[in-house]
Order: C-alpha cells, then structure tokens, then sequence
C-alpha cells in the first residue's frame, strides 16, 4: 500500500477543497425547536413557521419590512452626554456602551425613521432590545422628543415599537427623567390631532410601560408579548397571591381591556396603514400596484354615500 498516495495526497485534496460554510445558516427556534433557515426566517419576519413564535427583530429589519420598498429617512437624534453620573458596576457605562454598539452595529437603542407605508406618510421609532435591554436612557427620551417633533412638523401619524426592560441604571434618575419627558413631547401630537400609535413587542416593561408605551391611541401587541410594570414575582410577594396563568402577556391584557388588537408581525403592516389613514381622515387603502386615491376619488364617492 502506498501511503503518500492513498492517504497523504487524499488528506491534502479535503483540506484544500473544502468550502467554507457559515454558522449562522440556520436558526433554533427558542419555542418548539425547529431548526429554520435563514433566509425563509427572514423573508417570514423572524416569526417561526412551525409554532408561530415570534422572535425578535431589530429596527432596521423591521423597517425594512414596514415602509414600502423599505425606503425610509433616519431622524437626526441629538446627542446626549455621555457618562453623566460616572456610573461604574462590573465594568465602566462608556465600556458596556461600545460592547453594545459593536454587537448591534447601532450606535444606541432606539432608531427614528421617516417614510412612507402604503403610500401613507408616517414617522415611526423602534427600540433594540439586543443594545442594553432597549433600556430607556437619555438618548431614547431624545429620540422620541425627535420622533414626536418630526410628525408635528410634517403632519403625519407617529408609529412607536416598544421593547425595553425599563430605565437605564446607569443614568440613575436622567434615565427616569425621561418618562415624563417623553410624556409631554407626544402631547405635542395631541394638540394637532396626529395620531400616535403604540405596537407593544416582547419584552416591554418597567418605565417605558409606565410611559410613553403605554400613551397611545391605538395600542397594538405582537402575540404572546410580555407587558408589564413590576415582574411577576415581585407582585406575587408584594400582595401575597397567585396570579392568573399568562398574566403579563398580551392576550390576557386585551382579554382585561388594556390593549385594542394582538396583531401578527406580518399583518401589522396592513394594519397600520388602514389605522392611519382612517385616523388622518384619508381613503381607504389601495392594494397592490395601483395608484393611490386622489381627491378626485373623494369628490366621485361622496354623493354615492349619501344615496345610500
């Protein structure tokens, strides 16, 4: 037997032919399992297609799936200080800050994007729950002041993603003071009659429920989202009982009245569109290709309306 020939060489070939493959082909779904391919979980939203689990989805996909053509402005946010308090626990705030940008690709937690959905211009905000928890610090409350000043100006509705565990300890009470902050900032859309329009993902408690999470008119959740204040146990200590089985989800809080619809990630698109519209007074929706509705459409339908 030869052994340069029948080993050596055979040995050499394999290492010099193999292809490299990438880890990230496939995704394990953290609900039933499955294993899901890449590109058939992001073209389905990031939203199992065994158990319906969805999973989650930073900003920029998701805008990327919202506007049409996944078109869209970024809002200029402003800047905030940034290490006010010098806050330092296991590691230093500006440390945690640049492993956070260098995981996201992101320079913070929430991105503010203008455009237009179903031919209907909006502006709409997206927290990352990947950068800090999506956790509420100055930047955040900057970016929703920004958010809600932009639709003021261009009379357009403003569409907010929440996913946060609450405020940013590490700004102490700067990351606090953004809650009522950003409360008088969407009062601002109230006073022109723009509608502002909340869509609950999971997880979003602490602060930002006690905020502008939970502010809009039209509140919209994703399927088994998790929304609350305190934490289950907390409550459970503090008032000595057992609570209710899926509380804290979002099919519980619209069964109690705390939410108007629990929505799909894959209808809400189609959803807000008919909201906005209805709200800004505007015609129904058009599907497809066809242009929009003019006013002249508006002129023509009216004196059918009134036959009827």
């Amino acid at each position: 037997m030869n052994w340069i020939s029948n080993y050596v060489r055979p040995r050499i070939n394999s290492i010099f032919s193999r292809r490299e493959v990438p880890e990230n082909l496939w995704t394990k779904c953290s609900e039933c399992g499955t294993m899901l391919f890449h590109r058939e979980l992001s073209d389905n939203q990031h939203v199992c297609t065994n158990c319906n689990h969805h999973m989650h989805i930073t900003p920029r996909e998701r805008f990327h799936a919202l506007f049409d053509g996944g078109v869209y402005a970024e809002v200029e946010v402003p800047e905030p200080i940034a290490d006010p308090l010098q806050f330092r626990d296991q590691k230093k705030y500006p440390e945690r800050m640049k492993a956070a940008q260098k995981k996201t690709g992101e320079k913070e937690a929430m991105l503010v994007a203008a455009g237009e959905i179903g031919r209907t211009p909006i502006v709409a905000a997206a927290q990352d729950f990947s950068f800090m928890g999506g956790s509420m610090g100055m930047y955040v409350g900057n970016a929703i002041v920004a958010g809600a000043e932009e639709a003021a100006r261009l009379g357009r509705p403003f569409v907010l993603f929440s996913a946060a565990g609450g405020a940013r300890m590490q700004e102490g009470i700067l990351g606090l003071m953004q809650m009522p902050r950003t409360t008088v900032a969407l009062q601002m859309l109230k006073e022109k009659n723009l509608p502002y329009i909340v869509v609950l993902t999971h997880p979003t408690t602490g602060g930002v429920t006690a905020s502008y999470a939970m502010l809009g008119d039209v509140q919209i959740s994703e399927p088994n989202a998790l929304i609350g204040f305190a934490g289950a146990r907390v409550i459970e200590q503090t008032i000595g009982e057992k609570l209710p089985e899926g509380f804290q989800r979002a099919e519980y809080l619209l069964e109690h009245g705390m939410l108007d619809r629990v929505t799909d990630r894959r209808e809400i698109r189609k959803e807000l569109i008919m909201i906005c519209r209805m709200l800004m007074k505007q015609t129904p929706p058009t599907w497809g290709d066809l242009p929009a509705p003019g006013p002249e459409d508006q002129d023509v339908a009216a004196p059918e309306a009134d036959q009827k």
